[in-house]
């Protein structure tokens, strides 16, 4: 191996490692190689940001804020009332989910689909007393399965549809994939409501619904405060953050009929209040012991009497790179901040028992939160929380969607008759929904994942550095020196399943980005088409079913369905199997060696 070789070598071996690890987010790690493998000389300083103006970028972030246009206009909603009348069986109900979720993905951001379809899961879910875990996993694998029916379903499809221009006369149409990426979201879908849902282990199936992870009713408890009470004259944040933990935290107050639930911590206590307090019953005993508190008596639900007509509650889930994740209640000053109140939350299924003020957050995190009832849905978003209840249609926007329908179909048309590229013809759609505010200037920016924005620009160059130094070459000699002997469709297997394991642990994005030129290396060194190989790249960088960590959708529905790790390989293994099976033939008969 030449110097070059070995030096972008290690660079990229980093960076994976990196991204298996996961301490650092993805973006980063991808800015930090495309900076090392730059300033080592193996890429031209006048070419490091160029992918940042990539097509595929580019696509992928006119394809998000599209997503959000037809969310915001109501078009997705007018679907989803139906998915209701198919719950009174969980066959049934598995099957109109994630048909539904593989529909809309077709056409729209996988992770907005999901968004947009998992309130309405848990609702119809919650009507037939329906354990969440039965639903939600069918739910995200059926719309990663959708993405692969077109070009825009997925940034691994576009990734290898733009890289295919680089290599021969033109990328992949709008619906090249739908031959081979329709099959499989056929198969799998039908797989995943007849028999996927009855793998996922039955402790997971009787734990019933989102309400129930957090059960917030076992440990909000009402006290009074007495005259001689050592807490009187104190403000509830000297309370909380005395020299003793006491493991409890003061969430409201009622005086004088009066119900004091929003930034309450500057307030300072007075004989004959009411103060209500989150703790497990340890935390209690010791919380009222040390300020001589009485337990409250009263007959009114729990639940309510931490709400109000002008504050609410609402269930949320954190979000893959969120602005909360990793971070604390308290750090993120949330009540000051956002006028949020964190009452409960639930990892993995387990309610968190302990005090909240120092929860660090993780993505797929479960939270009850309080909060003003006409900022709560913005604060969420603000931080990155997806709402696990059903949404109002936006102001203004009920009528548009057939607006939207029509400017994103218009551009699908244009793109596919060639009468411009589709990059082109998609950035104009997104450009329209902004000028007739389907999509409001200040949603643009929230609306594009930026991470994944930023991964792309700082990737496509380390991947053409792997290139131009020959160590993709290098690489391919390899691979071919183990397995040259197989057949060629037991080759487009191994390249498959190769790229499925990578984006399992990693994001499939970075996964396509470096497996599309290995792919097309193999081919060339064995004097085949590309097709096969890209094409078998693409359907392994976007079945990620192993893990709750190769796909946010993953991640996303762990939380909410009480789901552990290990829960998705049980349904994801066979389905996996199923897809390297259907897919190889397929590709093999609609592109030709």
């Amino acid at each position: 191996m030449t110097t070059d070789q070995l030096l972008i070598s290690g660079i990229v071996v980093a960076a994976l490692v990196l991204f298996v690890w996961g301490r650092y987010r993805y973006d980063v790690v991808a800015l930090a190689a495309l900076l090392a493998a730059t300033l080592a000389g193996l890429i031209p300083t006048t070419a490091a940001f160029l992918g940042f103006g990539h097509p595929a970028t580019i696509t992928v972030a006119a394809v998000l804020v599209i997503s959000r246009a037809l969310a915001n206009s109501g078009a997705v909603d007018a679907v989803t009332r139906y998915v209701v009348r198919a719950a009174k069986h969980p066959g049934p109900h598995v099957a109109v989910l994630s048909g539904l979720a593989a529909g809309l993905s077709t056409v729209m951001n996988n992770v907005g689909a999901l968004a947009l379809l998992m309130p309405v899961a848990l609702e119809s879910a919650a009507k037939v007393k329906r354990a969440s875990a039965v639903i939600l996993m069918p739910l995200s694998f059926g719309s990663i399965l959708g993405g692969l029916a077109t070009m825009i379903g997925t940034p691994p499809n576009i990734i290898v549809a733009t890289y295919r221009a680089e290599i021969a006369e033109a990328p992949f149409a709008m619906f090249d994939f739908t031959p081979v990426g329709g099959t499989i979201a056929l198969a799998g879908v039908a797989f995943v409501a007849l028999i996927g849902w009855r793998l996922i282990p039955a402790s997971r199936a009787q734990r019933g619904t989102v309400s129930d992870l957090l059960n917030i009713e076992d440990y909000v408890t009402e006290v009074e405060v007495p005259e001689e009470s050592g807490a009187v004259g104190q403000r509830i944040r000297e309370l909380e953050d005395g020299p003793e933990d006491h493991g409890a935290a003061v969430i409201g107050l009622v005086r004088g009929g009066r119900r004091i639930l929003s930034r309450l911590r500057q307030e300072t206590v007075r004989a004959g209040d009411v103060l209500i307090i989150e703790a497990d019953p340890k935390g209690i005993d010791r919380f009222t012991s040390a300020y001589g508190l009485a337990i409250a008596g009263t007959e009114e639900p729990k639940k309510a009497r931490v709400s109000s007509d002008d504050v609410v509650l609402a269930e949320a889930v954190v979000s893959p790179g969120a602005r909360i994740e990793g971070r604390t209640a308290a750090a993120m000053r949330l009540e000051r901040r956002y006028g949020l109140t964190v009452l409960a939350v639930s990892r993995q299924g387990q309610p968190f028992r302990d005090r909240l003020r120092a929860f660090r957050f993780r993505s797929g995190d479960v939270l009850l939160l309080r909060g003003e009832a006409d900022s709560l849905a913005d604060a969420m978003a603000s931080l990155g929380c997806l709402p696990l209840a059903g949404r109002p249609l936006p102001m203004g926007k009920r009528g548009q969607a057939g607006l939207a329908v029509a400017v994103f179909a218009a551009a699908i048309a244009a793109g596919t008759l060639g009468l411009t590229s589709l990059p082109v013809a998609l950035a104009v759609a997104a450009a329209i929904m902004v000028i007739v505010n389907v999509v409001p200037v200040r949603e643009v920016y929230e609306a594009i994942d930026w991470p994944v924005i930023v991964l792309l620009g700082a990737m496509i160059p380390v991947a053409g550095a792997l290139e131009s130094t020959g160590t993709v070459a290098l690489v391919n000699s390899g691979l071919l020196a183990v397995f040259g002997d197989l057949p060629v469709w037991a080759l487009l297997a191994v390249i498959m399943a190769v790229t499925m394991t990578l984006s399992d642990i990693m994001n499939n994005a970075a996964t396509a980005v470096v497996m599309a030129p290995l792919g097309a290396g193999i081919a060339n060194a064995l004097g085949v088409s590309a097709d096969p190989f890209l094409m078998a790249v693409a359907v392994g960088a976007s079945c990620a079913f192993l893990t709750p960590i190769g796909h946010q959708n993953n991640t996303l529905v762990m939380g909410p369905g009480g789901y552990a790790f290990g829960d998705y390989w049980r349904m994801g293994l066979p389905l996996e199997i199923l897809i390297v099976a259907v897919s190889v033939p397929m590709i093999l008969v609609v592109f030709p060696l």
